[in-house]
């Protein structure tokens, strides 16, 4: 099993965030500004392009690093570049 060294960062942001989208419905159920929402939106794509970054670190320093230690670095990478594909 691969120890995540910052799983408890990712959710304790990830936490952030959820609060965040919670302040945006808030926002557009009391009909406001559309550009502040907008803004508000913005802050949490930021947010959450942030912790794909530290998702994806984590995943290369503990995954894949344990992968390639126990020969399986071809099909790790391979993984590895199929989910960066997905995520841009």
């Amino acid at each position: 099993m691969n120890v995540h060294k910052k799983s408890e960062d990712i959710i304790n942001r990830l936490a952030k965030v959820e609060g965040h989208v919670r302040g945006i419905a808030k926002m557009v159920r009391e009909d406001k500004d559309c550009p502040a929402i907008l803004l508000q939106i913005a802050a949490v794509q930021s947010a959450l392009s942030k912790i794909s970054q530290i998702v994806l670190d984590d995943h290369v320093e503990t995954c894949v690093a344990q992968a390639i230690k126990e020969g399986r670095g071809e099909a790790a990478v391979q993984e590895l570049k199929e989910a960066i594909a997905r995520l841009i």
